[in-house]
């Protein structure tokens, strides 16, 4: 048996961020992207909602 240690990052892959749009805050944007994540998930890509101030940054990324 292999007592090597894996890091828990490295079974789900590297994120490339593909892409930043910077928006108005939106209470149910996250919802959207639930929506994106649970449905695209097979084609690779991972969405993130984050928000900074006033606005809120929704993120693409490739899971490679």
């Amino acid at each position: 048996m292999d007592d090597q240690q894996t890091n828990p990052s490295d079974r789900h892959g590297k994120l490339e961020l593909i892409a930043t749009q910077r928006i108005g805050v939106n209470g149910e944007l996250y919802k959207v992207v639930d929506f994106l994540n649970k449905n695209l998930k097979d084609y690779k890509l991972m969405f993130g909602l984050t928000k900074k101030g006033d606005k809120m940054v929704i993120s693409v990324y490739e899971v490679e």
